[in-house]
């Protein structure tokens, strides 16, 4: 079984999409110390080290954890705790490649830290790198930071670079890009459906360079939900 971690108010349409792309769904507990937008985010509650070893902010949900733990992922508690204020809400949200390690790293968890030292580590002032960033690769991202774009142009990325907007995240101006997908084998796995969205052109087409295909959760705007993580099987 394939597993898929997600914000806990995700929709009817987006979980049986999800169920049908053969996946169980783990729903993300909401996270109070954060502020409602965010509080089911899995891109600020947790933060997979590799396919095996997630990291969780040290006060979650026990019955979380012992899900994670139940299909086989070794479990690391954060140092600090998470609170509704920058930048002690990002010290998980870092953009985390094979090979580099891209975050505010003055803010970074400390335990994440010490547990990707074996990778180049970046430093940007950008707190929200995950939810800025959709990996497509181990070489390449979509994202709308311009501080990202600009520290990543020398480390062999290649980087689709997209305007800033329309894309939904309740409670606030507008979410990004990193928050709305997941890749699931050959497929970037979305959170509405590009059809809806400004950039879809540019997207589509950086997809396929790489031989991914979208698929859309929900009809409307793109979301942002936080990220989805897909869970291989053990």
């Amino acid at each position: 079984m394939r597993y898929a971690i997600v914000d806990f108010r995700i929709n009817d349409e987006e979980k049986q999409n999800l169920i049908n792309l053969g996946v169980e769904i783990i729903l993300c507990p909401p996270c109070r110390l954060l502020y409602d937008s965010v509080c089911g985010h899995p891109d600020m509650q947790i933060h997979f080290i590799d396919k095996h070893t997630v990291i969780v902010h040290k006060d979650m949900n026990e019955i979380f954890i012992n899900k994670l733990i139940s299909i086989g992922l070794n479990v690391i508690l954060s140092k600090n705790s998470l609170t509704d204020k920058y930048p002690e809400d990002i010290i998980l949200n870092a953009l985390n490649l094979p090979n580099l390690f891209v975050h505010n790293l003055k803010y970074t968890d400390k335990i994440l830290l010490n547990n990707v030292q074996n990778k180049k580590l970046i430093n940007v002032s950008q707190g929200y790198t995950k939810c800025s960033c959709a990996p497509v690769n181990k070489n390449a991202i979509i994202t709308s930071d311009p501080s990202i774009l600009k520290t990543l142009e020398g480390e062999n990325i290649d980087i689709l670079k997209i305007p800033s907007g329309d894309i939904i995240l309740p409670g606030l101006d507008y979410g990004f890009i990193g928050g709305c997908c997941g890749i699931l084998d050959n497929y970037m796995i979305f959170f509405g459906d590009l059809n809806y969205y400004a950039y879809s052109e540019k997207i589509i087409n950086f997809l396929g360079k790489y031989n991914l295909k979208p698929i859309f959760l929900r009809k409307g705007k793109l979301i942002d939900r936080g990220s989805i993580f897909f869970i291989p099987e053990a």
